[in-house]
């Protein structure tokens, strides 16, 4: 995702776009049911009723990026809870 980001963030500079990558941790939302290994879906489960976030902080972030004045590029977001070790 990356390379394909930076390489549309080049192309469509000339036309004033803007490209974000954000790269959220575990943030409350169905992705641990669509899981279909049981053993994995247990403990992304575990996981995500531990720690995660509500999906509007997700939503804060996107705002955050396309907020900012025309002259700033936000390339890439990574943000996790802070409770996520990994």
């Amino acid at each position: 995702m990356r390379v394909i980001s930076e390489g549309l963030r080049q192309e469509v500079k000339p036309y004033n776009m803007r490209t974000t990558i954000i790269s959220p941790g575990a943030v409350a939302t169905e992705l641990p049911d669509s899981v279909t290994e049981a053993d994995v879906a247990q403990g992304v489960r575990a996981l995500y009723d531990r720690v995660a976030i509500p999906a509007d902080s997700f939503a804060r972030t996107v705002v955050f990026a396309m907020s900012q004045p025309d002259e700033v590029d936000i390339n890439e977001i990574l943000f996790r809870p802070t409770a996520q070790e990994y």
